[in-house]
């Protein structure tokens, strides 16, 4: 796919930017700077700091997968679409700003500011989501799908950047600092999105919508049978996600409690894997457009077993900082394919006039157990290591590899 040659090119790099404004959110503070702050420097000790991290990371699943089908089924039926993302965008960049007050010892302040802040940001998620099938075809929803996850990558890797220029010190404060700078980020580049991207007219929000939705979703529930494959194919994603959210959410703590790493090591490793995630995410979009969207989801799973082995054998090695690198790169390749191929399969076998409450359960069953591996993993960490807890990720994957593949699919996906 040419992006230059879609007739709608304009709306869907508009739609792209959400991607390059809300990935740094994910980099800075999910997985490598905030999340290991909050362990090392916040929290009591970084074991206790893990398990709290985790617990808070299964909070915001469990909110995000009650709320995310709900207001997805108000949005198919009051055009509150665009507002919904609006808000829940706001609120998220506003929560990261205030992410700079909490010092040394304020858990509790940390904690709520980076749930209110999580769950934002992974409902603002559903509903941009929910606007793929509008902007592609089947024939290139993959291209636009990876171009976009491939954007927000590099968005990830620039703010990494401008992090090192403004803060090179990278001590207690200008950790905090940063925090600013992803929220700006997220707030000044949503504004394309926002303002470019059509959605139909609103309706005056009202109880019938409210109350409608409740039985839409159970209409869903109970109908969900008429599209088996794409029900075993979000039961399948629902366990490589919860992978990949565990991942994403104790990465750089693992990094730094178990393998040693600096604050700059890992700033400098999180360049290197957003580098390799974009390229992953442009290359592979294309890619899957040519090959099939389940050749490539088999692909990343596969390596993403391989890699985080990696990751589990490297502190038995003396170089085990170079191992990681290997492993964590080979992640860093995956983790976009893996993504931007879910969302495009997803907006392939959405139903027309559902896009929304689908979405919403996309967002439902990426969330309804995810809060599982974080959990696992705290629990895991507090009675042996964080390198035993790597294991909960391995057997995600597997279980999720082995699900996929017991799928029927048609020869075009």
């Amino acid at each position: 796919m040419n992006l230059l040659k879609l007739n709608n090119r304009r709306e869907v790099f508009a739609w792209s930017l959400y991607d390059f404004a809300n990935q740094p959110f994910t980099t800075i503070i999910v997985t490598f700077i905030y999340s290991g702050f909050f362990t090392k420097v916040i929290a009591e000790n970084e074991q206790v700091g893990t398990t709290m991290w985790a617990n808070s990371i299964a909070l915001t699943a469990i909110i995000v997968a009650l709320v995310s089908p709900i207001l997805g089924a108000i949005a198919d039926s009051a055009g509150y679409r665009k507002s919904f993302l609006i808000l829940f965008t706001w609120i998220a960049a506003v929560s990261s700003i205030l992410l700079y007050f909490p010092a040394e010892g304020d858990t509790l302040l940390a904690l709520t500011l980076f749930v209110i802040a999580n769950v934002a940001f992974e409902i603002g998620t559903v509903f941009c989501n929910s606007y793929l099938p509008d902007l592609s075809t089947s024939k290139n929803s993959g291209s636009v799908s990876g171009f976009a996850w491939g954007l927000g990558f590099f968005g990830g890797l620039i703010a990494l950047f401008l992090s090192i220029f403004l803060f090179p010190e990278l001590d207690s404060i200008a950790i905090r600092r940063i925090n600013i700078l992803v929220g700006l980020w997220f707030f000044v580049f949503s504004i394309p999105t926002i303002l470019f991207v059509k959605d139909r007219k609103k309706e005056k929000l009202t109880k019938y919508h409210f109350f409608s939705s409740f039985s839409t979703i159970k209409k869903t529930f109970r109908t969900v049978s008429n599209y088996k494959i794409v029900y075993q194919f979000l039961i399948a994603r629902l366990f490589f996600n919860d992978g990949l959210v565990t991942i994403f959410a104790l990465g750089g703590i693992y990094a730094v409690g178990t393998l040693d790493f600096t604050f700059s090591e890992v700033m400098k490793l999180g360049i290197v894997l957003n580098l390799a995630a974009g390229i992953g995410s442009f290359i592979f979009g294309y890619v899957e457009d040519k090959i099939g969207v389940k050749k490539i989801i088999n692909i990343s799973l596969l390596i993403l077993i391989f890699s985080n082995l990696l990751a589990f054998l490297a502190p038995y090695f003396s170089f085990q900082k170079e191992m990681f690198w290997v492993a964590g790169v080979l992640i860093g390749l995956m983790v976009g394919p893996n993504q931007s191929c879910s969302r495009s399969l997803m907006a392939q076998l959405t139903p027309k006039g559902k896009k929304n409450e689908f979405f919403g359960f996309f967002a439902l069953t990426g969330k309804a157990t995810s809060f599982l591996g974080p959990l696992l993993f705290g629990i895991v960490t507090s009675i042996y290591s964080q390198q035993m807890a790597l294991w909960v990720v391995i057997v995600f994957f597997l279980i999720g590899f082995i699900l996929f593949n017991r799928i029927q699919f048609k020869k075009v996906i």
